[in-house]
């Protein structure tokens, strides 16, 4: 017995993933694990420092993520992959090649922008978070420094990601993450208290460090290897034609980022950590439902990029079932932001005031997730037919876009920092629109049909989501007392008994309960409603459940039936 089980959870680690049900599953546990891990860090960071301090922590990110993002992370999901899997059809030491030269030019190139912009780095943070103090952007510039460290080992790391990917071998890169988490974690615990900020700094660097090492071992194993050489062939020319678009779609995003730091320290210093925070909560359903479909359908729409029905039938399953998920988790976000927000962060130096603009911020986030989920999908369903241009331009035209709403919420309108994670949802909304209709007209298959499966979903999330509200609202406490909605505001409290049946949400365990029976109360309202508008999807979502519970065994999909892209059984951010 104790064999059989060694024995299966090293296949885990180092058997391909031969489906996109089996990936997505492996993928989305994952990046769950990944994403309270990162909840972790976050809690763990405000408590031992306040918003203020926090601001410092992250705009130090700025300038190492602006490198690291547009030099090296976009080429691996648009380029690297489906060119590297194709390379290995024509001999691996071909492709162990390819792979070796983009690890050396991908560190030449990083240095070279990360030494240029490291000795300027002060200046560099004077133009991007003006409203900071003279030694902030100080004390900024010298943890940037330290965090390009970091940024150089996920060069490498992120380049064995993509190889491990390539060949279906999911577990290890997803398993990366949480290294990485557990590095800050650990370097905050242990030296924050004497070092301050730079012990979380020091805990990056170690967390990356981690993300490259966890990785090395087994894509060695499959054949990886160093060399001391660049060799510029025709796959890594075609690498590099195919990363260009991604790499102006990139920059344009990184501009769009940096302005939301400026734009943050004009409101105030610590509105930065509230944007962040809030930011950071709304990336789980996002990394779970979008990110992890879409990574685990690249490789199949790639291989499926000449079969067009097979391909269109991959790409909407993919879309309908991350539609279906991802709702309710967006209309809970914006419902429950408070609860939530005092769940994760509510430590002693958090105080009320940063738990409600915190809120405000995960609501408008919350509104983003299933357009920002989509968006990941479709953007690979386009690299796959090995068209990068066409997402690049729709993306750049939504980040022009934010840009100016950026500005109008803030500097015309006067907004808090709300007003830039609302920039972000309509962007996002336009692009995930702009996308939809250009992959279908490109499949010759687009027709208003095609928007009956998010409608269910749809209806059913707003009036779960109504639910939800009211039933929130009714059992609170504090809004009967202190009249902080309509039920509070009637006359009835005078002489109703509300005492009786609500819960004081000043203590930790009545908040828990309350925000599980809402959220439980919510789900279930949500599948009848979905099975009663006939939702295809709500089956799928059944069959997680048996398997996950009754550990059903899966019967092999036929070599003639296409595979589904449904995560029926189940990237980090830096900052």
């Amino acid at each position: 017995m104790f064999r059989k089980l060694l024995l299966k959870g090293k296949k885990v680690f180092t058997d391909p993933q031969e489906t996109v049900l089996s990936a997505a599953t492996i993928i989305m546990v994952m990046i769950v694990v990944s994403r309270v891990l990162g909840l972790v860090r976050q809690r763990v960071l405000a408590h031992f420092f306040t918003p203020s301090e926090l601001s410092l922590f992250f705009a130090a990110f700025r300038l190492p993520d602006l490198v690291f993002e547009v030099l090296v992370f976009g080429t691996f999901a648009s380029a690297f992959i489906p060119v590297f899997t194709k390379s290995l059809k024509k001999g691996e030491k071909n492709a162990w090649n390819v792979a070796a030269t983009v690890v050396n030019l991908g560190l030449i190139i990083f240095v070279i922008f990360a030494t240029i912009l490291g000795f300027g780095a002060e200046k560099f943070y004077g133009l991007l978070a003006p409203g900071f103090e003279l030694n902030d952007q100080k004390l900024i510039a010298y943890l940037a420094r330290i965090l390009f460290a970091a940024q150089g080992f996920f060069v490498i790391s992120y380049v064995l990601t993509g190889v491990l990917e390539s060949l279906r071998r999911f577990f290890i890169p997803a398993l990366a993450p949480l290294f990485y988490n557990v590095g800050i974690i650990l370097g905050t615990i242990f030296l924050a208290p004497n070092l301050h900020l730079l012990g979380p700094v020091i805990g990056v660097v170690l967390g990356a460090s981690c993300h490259f090492l966890i990785q090395l071992p087994f894509a060695m194993k499959l054949g990886f290897r160093f060399k001391p050489k660049i060799e510029i062939n025709d796959d890594v020319k075609k690498i590099g034609k195919l990363a260009l678009p991604r790499l102006i779609e990139t920059t344009f995003l990184q501009i769009a980022k940096s302005a939301e730091l400026f734009f943050a320290s004009l409101i105030s210093i610590p509105s930065y950590t509230y944007y962040t925070f809030g930011n950071t909560l709304h990336l789980l359903p996002v990394g779970l439902f979008g990110t992890s479909i879409a990574k685990a359908a690249l490789p199949t729409l790639a291989r499926q990029a000449d079969m067009p029905k097979e391909f269109r039938k991959t790409l909407l399953d993919a879309l309908y079932q991350m539609a279906f998920l991802v709702l309710p988790v967006s209309a809970a976000l914006i419902i429950l932001r408070i609860p939530i927000v005092r769940l994760v962060y509510g430590t002693d130096i958090f105080s009320w005031e940063a738990t409600i603009q915190t809120g405000y911020v995960l609501s408008a986030f919350g509104a983003s997730v299933l357009f920002q989920s989509a968006n990941a999908i479709i953007a690979r369903a386009f690299y796959a037919l090995h068209d990068t241009k066409t997402p690049v331009i729709v993306s750049i035209s939504s980040i022009v876009l934010m840009l100016f709403l950026d500005y109008l919420f803030v500097i015309v309108l006067g907004y808090d920092v709300w007003g830039l994670a609302a920039a972000f949802t309509i962007g996002t909304f336009v692009q995930s629109i702009a996308l939809f209709y250009l992959i279908n007209k490109r499949l010759n298959s687009f027709s208003p049909s095609l928007f009956v499966p998010f409608a269910r979903s749809l209806v059913a999330t707003l009036t779960s989501g109504v639910f939800m509200y009211l039933m929130l609202k009714f059992f609170d406490r504090s809004v009967w007392v202190k009249r902080l909605s309509f039920l509070g505001r009637l006359d009835v409290p005078q002489v109703f008994p509300f005492e009786k049946f609500v819960l004081d949400t000043r203590y930790t365990t009545n908040l828990i309960i309350l925000t599980m029976l809402v959220l439980f109360t919510g789900m279930v309202l949500y599948v009848g409603i979905s099975i009663a508008l006939g939702s295809r999807e709500v089956w799928v979502f059944f069959n997680l459940i048996k398997r996950i519970f009754v550990g059903r065994k899966l019967s092999p999909i036929p070599k003639k039936e296409e595979e589904t892209v449904a995560p029926t059984t189940s990237d980090t951010s830096s900052s």
